[in-house]
């Protein structure tokens, strides 16, 4: 009888989860970290953009000031792996990056009204770094929702959703869009004469 009990409690707990759990949970966290080293990637390269485009744009001081901003916004949250655990904090983060991305936008556009700048070297190098880091925080994203798709799944599936209960794992927040219309709306292009400086 005991052997048979034996047996039964080691079949049930290799078949619990607990493990997949855990590596699962780690695998969110490392993914995590990485969308955070690149959006700080990011954040590192924006003094340096808008330096130089100020130099060459004084009066677009209102744009500078928006990107210097969204920045500073960007650095106030505090972008831990317990964040993903944490919905609403998650979605302070999106939304502060989604400015930053914005007012990043805004100051390209700025760029394209100023031929010398566009010919500047260094405003070259640094926009080709800026595209070469949003394309790492695509893929880095893009990791992070797989592998917390993965782990929300298995909370979710039985029998290892009774392990996550008993030990306290909960599904992850999850990156979202904003505003999905938005995005699906092809952007306005207008090749029109442009103010020079």
């Amino acid at each position: 009888m005991r052997t048979f009990l034996a047996l039964t409690v080691l079949l049930l707990l290799s078949g619990c989860g607990y493990n997949t759990l855990q590596q699962q949970d780690e695998q969110v966290k490392a993914t995590w970290s990485e969308v955070i080293n690149q959006y700080q990637r990011r954040a590192d390269l924006i003094p340096n953009l808008v330096n130089t485009v100020k130099g060459y744009a004084q009066q677009e001081q209102t744009v500078l000031l928006g990107v210097t901003n969204a920045r500073a916004r960007v650095g106030s949250i505090q972008a831990t792996p317990e964040l993903v655990n944490d919905p609403q904090a998650m979605q302070r983060f999106m939304q502060a990056q989604g400015e930053l991305t914005g007012a990043l936008s805004r100051l390209l556009v700025v760029a394209e009204n100023y031929p010398q700048l566009k010919s500047d070297q260094n405003f070259r190098e640094l926009q080709a770094q800026l595209e070469g880091t949003e394309n790492r925080i695509a893929v880095a994203r893009r990791r992070f929702i797989q592998a917390t798709q993965e782990f929300n799944v298995t909370v979710r599936q039985f029998p290892t959703n009774l392990t996550a209960m008993m030990f306290g794992y909960k599904p992850k927040a999850q990156f979202t869009v904003e505003d999905e219309k938005a995005i699906a709306k092809p952007p306005a292009v207008d090749f029109g004469t442009a103010t020079k400086k």
